[in-house]
């Protein structure tokens, strides 16, 4: 494989092509959330996390019970995007010489109580000594109706679960200094970045009631997820820029809320596609579930935002991305 200007995306696209399988079994590999393979009457959902201290949280500052959590967590959102039930988790694990065995109990407390939450099992792995702390998790589940990100089609409402730009602006905050128990609306903030929530039953129910046409989960920013799913359905999509959800308590810190909701990471909402003639079905979630409509798909390519007067002007991708050079 050769690569210049490497990119998260050219890569992925290098070794997808590199590495493409008709190996039986094999239903789905790589460019989703999961990978999907068949095993008789079963569909089996796999999926891996890679977390470096200093690029997805810091050590120092993030409590090792709620890193034991984030990191698990993150693992099951995947499974959750693809409509799945999470079952086993493996968890790789690599520590720096001095970790003390405090932090070690808190951080293995914290993938418990995840484990525990979500009823999955942590069935092995493998634990190393490292330069940096480096966590790599692995869970697989099942589905029956596996929801992908392609299969948006114009005219389908695009829809997401709960706020945006929560956790952007905990991490903001906490690159200022905040901490946990400064006052309440500030804890909403740093909880949503130091301890997010996997959407697993919203997506367990999206897939049996099969309402979703695609979907992906809001991990990299809501641009850059977008994109994702508009690329691997061969559409595009307009978004109302005053229908995006944004919290009372990021509003506190964001009088112009708008690019942390588009742009922010680790939100770990849902991002799904309804086509018009399911939108009561969709509807009637949000009893449970708080759901926006925020757009639709259409024809083209183009990711369009379209303002409250009208106007629509092409969206900027520039979520988290990982640049390799």
């Amino acid at each position: 494989m050769k690569f210049n200007d490497i990119t998260e995306k050219t890569l992925i696209e290098e070794i997808k092509k590199e590495f493409l399988s008709s190996k039986p079994g094999l239903s789905l590999g790589i460019g989703d959330d999961a990978a999907v393979i068949k095993a008789g009457k079963k569909k089996f959902l796999l999926t891996k996390d890679l977390l470096l201290d200093g690029i997805h949280f810091f050590k120092d500052i993030h409590p090792p019970r709620l890193l034991g959590r984030k990191s698990l967590n993150a693992s099951l959102s995947d499974i959750a995007a693809m409509g799945g039930t999470p079952l086993y988790a493996l968890l790789g694990l690599g520590l720096p010489e001095h970790t003390s065995a405090e932090w070690i109990d808190g951080f293995f407390t914290g993938i418990k109580s995840a484990s525990e939450e979500f009823d999955t099992a942590l069935a092995g792995g493998d634990i190393s000594r490292a330069g940096v702390l480096t966590i790599s998790v692995t869970v697989i589940g099942e589905g029956r109706n596996i929801i992908k990100r392609r299969g948006a089609r114009p005219g389908d409402v695009i829809c997401v679960s709960g706020k945006l730009g929560d956790s952007a602006q905990g991490l903001q905050l906490i690159k200022q200094g905040a901490k946990l128990g400064d006052d309440q609306r500030t804890d909403v903030l740093l909880k949503a970045f130091f301890d997010p929530v996997p959407q697993v039953s919203l997506g367990r129910i999206i897939s049996e009631k099969k309402i979703a046409s695609s979907m992906i989960d809001v991990s990299d920013g809501l641009s850059v997820d977008l994109n994702h799913l508009c690329e691997e359905s061969g559409a595009g999509a307009e978004i109302y820029a005053g229908k995006i959800p944004a919290s009372n308590e990021l509003r506190f810190f964001q009088k112009k809320d708008r690019e942390i909701c588009l742009h922010g990471g680790e939100d770990y909402s849902l991002l799904f596609t309804v086509p018009e003639e399911k939108k009561r079905r969709m509807e009637l979630l949000d009893k449970e579930y708080e759901i926006s409509e925020i757009g639709r798909m259409i024809r083209g390519r183009d990711i369009l935002l379209v303002e409250e007067n009208g106007k629509r002007e092409k969206l900027e991708i520039k979520g988290y991305q990982h640049f390799f050079r």
